[in-house]
């Protein structure tokens, strides 16, 4: 385009280079850790239940009750909110690199915070792991918005999708990983104290204080690959867009890109003042003008992101009966502890390995070939087959010769989240807004997903329990039951087909192409961003 400034147009068309995959493992090995924390506290929860709440009198070990349950898995979510909210208003004032450390400092110091909990008491234990593990979420949820912005400023258009993609995978592995450090501390302890069942002996089966340290450990692991990564973190440059749109310095732009690219590039002082100058490109985020180009974006990045996120993280909903069902996880007196952790951490590790990570990287194959629509429209409409699939006939899956085939159903929706939606929703947000905006624009999209993850993670729990009094869990109301808690995940979903083509395609087209900042014209800008969201299906 006439407007691109040069060192612009540079990093549009620069070949794939080691700096590439360079930002792609530093910003990876965030998500990484956010997902190993936010993931990895489903594997101790029923080990903290059985610490703390263990009454050896009854037939059972014991459980978190609903209200602790609700707090210590939503609370980090909440903080993720938070984060989401306020840093990516943050790293569009102050820039990218700046606030980039002040989130993993904030993640390492939590994680091992969270596994410290001081305290012996169980309303002591709770209170201080809630509160740490609200800050994690805060410092997590800066994750987000930051990281897509750095990968996205920084790719060539070419392969922009697929780097920004595989950024947001490395969160497979990271639950992958919480998994395998559950089962090598599991199986470490599992060594050293041989302990009978529940039912065998209730109080030989829990070895205190020795369990307790279990779950710290597991939960303290967080903070390894953050810290390890910091380093790399603070020696990225500013991105060169931040650098020469927002603190309108081209002349540092230029000469960090230079050492990047390793080419000469060129300070075009002039043209800089003349982008950041038009007036047509000053208007805020709750201006008339940002409504009239970028708010139905906005309004499309927003909705499918929360439809997704209450999807995605009501997989709980049914995880404990499929995997109760065939036989992954016995019921909980028949194991003790240490056991118990063993295979529902092997469980997750199993659906992670065969499902959730390979969805991220076909994803990451796909997106610059498919393009972000064809992805997310697909993922949509498979996620609402399927769910649709296990409710109308969920009698039928219930039996258990058919218990298999629930299994398979259950990870081809996850398979299609991730090769859809769940990575598309995180990608196009750090695409088609300005520079100056796209941060925040980053975090409100996010924020509005972590708000969905709450009611999908929640309202569902809740809404899934049984209509019959006696079927439902202990210390949980009546609700609608599994059967139809998934007819309304179908209608969701399909929901989520429908505000897609809200969202423009942003394949192959330049960051200043999408958000017309190239544009002196404003009436032209306007026409270019309508046109944006005409899609090809």
């Amino acid at each position: 385009m006439a407007g691109q400034l040069g060192v612009l147009n540079a990093l549009d068309v620069a070949k794939t280079q080691m700096y590439h995959f360079t930002a792609i493992v530093i910003a990876g090995m965030g998500f990484f850790t956010d997902a190993y924390d936010l993931f990895c506290i489903s594997l101790v929860t029923k080990l903290l239940g059985r610490i703390y709440y263990t009454d050896y009198t009854k037939p059972k070990p014991g459980v978190l009750p609903p209200s602790i349950q609700a707090a210590v898995t939503g609370v980090a979510l909440c903080g993720t909110l938070a984060g989401q909210l306020f840093f990516g208003w943050l790293g569009d004032k102050l820039g990218r690199k700046k606030v980039y450390g002040i989130t993993l400092m904030l993640m390492v110091g939590c994680s091992l915070a969270s596994g410290l909990s001081f305290s012996n008491s169980p309303k002591g234990v709770m209170a201080t792991l809630c509160f740490f593990r609200f800050w994690l979420g805060f410092g997590i949820g800066g994750d987000y918005p930051l990281s897509a912005t750095i990968m996205s400023e920084y790719a060539n258009k070419k392969t922009r999708g697929a780097f920004i993609a595989a950024v947001f995978a490395m969160q497979g592995f990271g639950i992958m990983a919480g998994g395998m450090v559950a089962l090598i501390v599991a199986t470490a302890f599992d060594h050293k104290y041989k302990v009978p069942s529940y039912e065998e002996d209730a109080k030989a089966s829990m070895v205190l204080p020795a369990f307790d340290y279990v779950w710290r450990i597991i939960l303290m692991f967080g903070a390894v690959p953050a810290a390890l990564t910091y380093y790399w973190r603070m020696k990225m440059p500013e991105t060169a867009r931040y650098t020469a749109l927002v603190a309108k310095n081209a002349k540092q732009a230029a000469s960090d890109m230079s050492k990047v690219l390793q080419v000469e590039l060129e300070a075009e002082e002039e043209k800089v003042n003349k982008v950041v100058e038009n007036e047509n490109q000053k208007f805020g985020l709750f201006s008339k003008a940002f409504a009239k180009r970028h708010g139905l974006h906005l309004l499309g990045t927003t909705t499918t992101w929360f439809l997704l996120d209450i999807a995605f993280y009501s997989q709980n909903l049914f995880q404990k009966d499929i995997f109760t069902a065939i036989g992954w996880i016995p019921h909980a007196k028949e194991m003790n502890a240490i056991h118990e952790l063993y295979r529902i951490a092997r469980a997750q590790t199993l659906i992670a390995l065969c499902s959730t990570v390979p969805g991220y990287w076909f994803t990451v194959a796909f997106i610059d070939y498919m393009g972000r629509f064809a992805i997310q429209l697909m993922g949509f409409f498979f996620m609402t087959v399927f769910m649709f699939a296990l409710a109308i006939p969920y009698d039928h899956w219930k039996k258990k010769e058919n218990r298999i085939g629930f299994v398979v159903m259950y990870s081809l929706t996850f398979f299609f989240a991730n090769f859809g939606p769940n990575a598309t929703t995180f990608v196009v947000p750090a695409e088609i807004f300005p520079a100056r905006l796209r941060s925040t624009c980053h975090g409100i999209s996010a924020a509005a997903g972590k708000a969905g993850a709450i009611v999908g993670a929640f309202g569902f729990l809740y809404a899934a329990q049984s209509k019959h009094k006696n079927e439902t869990d202990e210390g949980y109301p009546t609700g609608i039951g599994v059967k139809n808690s998934l007819i309304m995940l179908g209608v969701v979903n399909f929901l989520g087909i429908v505000f897609t083509f809200l969202v423009p395609e942003a394949k192959g087209k330049s960051l200043e192409e999408m958000s017309g900042e190239n544009e002196e014209d404003g009436d032209e800008a306007i026409e270019m961003a309508g046109s944006a969201r005409t899609v090809p299906v």
